[in-house]
């Protein structure tokens, strides 16, 4: 049975990890797979009267159809600035507007435009699993103190070392996971 602060720092190595699984839930979400997401402009922002600030807080998003977004602004004259905003944001979308709503059509994705987002998914799981080891090894340092400086017994160390690699290997196994079934909503066409 662990003591109190071992399961201290066992816990909260575990929050540390799920938030870089949440983490990369919330990145893989916002890629652009053939299909209208409103999501994919929740990082996009445009200046609102002198303020950066994403499009989402300035205008409804909305999907259509499965390959149409609409765009409409609470303030028209904000329509020719979220455009700008579109196009630098180099999403691969052309915005059209009527004067009232602004339109994305969503094109189909290329091949290669899949395999670079199969491999950028990949590299946000990698980016994730680094953070779980640097929280796994944080952890385990501060166990390692606590034994030295606290008086934590030998046997309580280990045994909090050993619940802090199970919680590892569990956040590292939904982040393969969650990679794997990102991968697969891309290459499917």
């Amino acid at each position: 049975m662990l003591d109190t602060k071992a399961k201290e720092i066992v816990d909260g190595v575990d929050g540390k990890m799920q938030e870089a699984v949440m983490f990369l839930e919330e990145d893989l979400r916002n890629y652009r797979l053939g299909k209208a997401n409103p999501a994919i402009f929740n990082n996009v922002v445009a200046s609102y009267y002198g303020t950066m600030t994403p499009i989402p807080q300035m205008a409804s998003i909305t999907a259509p159809d499965a390959k149409t977004i609409a765009i409409q602004p609470w303030d028209r004259g904000m329509i020719k600035v979220i455009e700008k905003a579109i196009i630098d944001a180099n999403l691969g979308l052309t915005p059209q507007n009527n004067g009232e709503i602004i339109r994305c059509t969503v094109p189909a994705l290329t091949e290669e435009r899949r395999k670079d987002l199969v491999k950028k998914a990949k590299a946000a799981g990698e980016n994730a699993k680094v953070v779980v080891r640097n929280a796994r090894r944080d952890a385990i340092d501060a166990l390692k103190k606590a034994q030295k400086n606290d008086g934590m017994s030998e046997d309580t160390e280990k045994e909090a070392e050993g619940e802090v690699q199970k919680v590892t290997d569990k956040n590292i196994k939904d982040i393969d996971t969650i990679v794997a079934a990102k991968e697969k909503e891309i290459l499917t066409v």
